[in-house]
């Protein structure tokens, strides 16, 4: 059983770190909400060991990693609060080893390695510091058919990781001398990796990220699909957190993908009325596909279909006695209270 101290640090860790991921949080169940704090605490720990490199060595950062590993596994004792929280989630939920291996050797991948040539050799590396998240996650929330529900989840994953990703070209290339985007996208519009890494905005540049949205915007179609195999008090959550995510590909087009020298940013008022209309949506069709449809900016081949299953501008009409319900439901969230 996680104790409050264990919970608390890895609250305010998610807190402090990940704003948009802890906005949707705070709507899991407690069962899983206490869990996702520890969760994500032993992810941010690890990354930011890398993100050490202007002050530590990259002996030093791979020393540290596999302690963290260690700890993580339980083959070495711990008195991090964050680790033996972790290692406890690990045990507790038959969390596979492998997925815990695989996010610290990605880990130890981002402390040299800075260029990706192929997309296949990005999903590579996301499959341990995105997709593995994703299982991690599901793991924790315990769905009745597993099978059914990772693969899905492997895909958000890598879609919430890829929209971070586009999000912020720019800021990698200043913070941290990283480029994410494939070498081989990059070529095929005529762009070299120099130009990234000068922030020399261009049309090729453009068309470049054109080209990756649209490939992140299909793991997004795939991994909303299966939200419908997580447990039912899970689902608006993990659909709210895609629709949040997602909803930075809106911001990337506003400025004409120019994230090389701006990087977006989600407010709260965003948020808070992207939540609002997701609810509403949810309150009526309890379908995550249709709701995600109709409320994020990925788009979908067939919209015609969305129309004719749900109705003119797939705008779900709300009777009175279901607004009652739903406006008593959004103040139950528990998004700024204790928990």
């Amino acid at each position: 059983m996680l104790n409050e101290s264990q919970v608390e640090a890895g609250k305010e860790i998610q807190q402090r770190t990940g704003k948009t991921f802890y906005f949707a949080t705070r709507l899991l169940p407690q069962r899983v909400r206490h869990a996702t704090y520890v969760l994500y605490a032993f992810f941010r720990v690890a990354d930011e060991v890398v993100d050490a490199e202007v002050t530590a060595p990259p002996a030093q950062q791979r020393e540290r990693l596999e302690q963290l590993r260690a700890e993580a596994l339980g083959e070495r004792e711990t008195d991090d609060t964050v680790l033996s929280a972790f290692a406890e989630l690990r045990s507790r939920y038959d969390i596979d080893p492998e997925d815990v291996n695989v996010f610290i050797d990605a880990m130890e991948s981002d402390i040299e390695k800075d260029r990706y040539r192929t997309y296949e050799e990005l999903e590579t590396y996301m499959d341990g510091s995105a997709s593995a998240v994703g299982r991690m996650m599901t793991a924790v929330m315990q769905p009745d058919d597993p099978a059914a529900a990772l693969p899905h989840a492997t895909a958000l994953g890598q879609a919430f990781q890829m929209s971070n990703f586009l999000r912020d070209v720019g800021e990698d290339v200043v913070e941290r001398d990283r480029v994410y985007l494939p070498e081989e996208t990059l070529a095929r519009h005529g762009v070299e990796t120099e130009q990234i890494l000068n922030r020399e905005f261009d049309e090729h540049v453009a068309a470049a990220m054109r080209d990756e949205l649209r490939r992140t915007e299909a793991l997004y179609r795939d991994g909303v699909a299966g939200i419908e195999y997580l447990p039912e008090d899970c689902q608006f959550p993990v659909l709210l957190a895609a629709v949040l995510y997602a909803d930075h590909h809106r911001s990337i087009r506003n400025l004409d993908y120019d994230t090389l020298s701006t990087t977006p940013e989600l407010g709260t008022a965003r948020k808070v009325a992207l939540l609002a209309k997701t609810a509403a949506y949810w309150a009526v069709w309890r379908d995550p596909v249709a709701v995600f449809k109709a409320v994020s900016v990925v788009p979908y081949h067939d919209e015609e279909e969305l129309e004719a299953d749900f109705g003119p501008g797939s705008t779900p009409t709300t009777k009175p006695q279901n607004r009652g319900r739903l406006s008593g439901w959004l103040r139950s969230l528990p998004l700024w209270g204790s928990d």
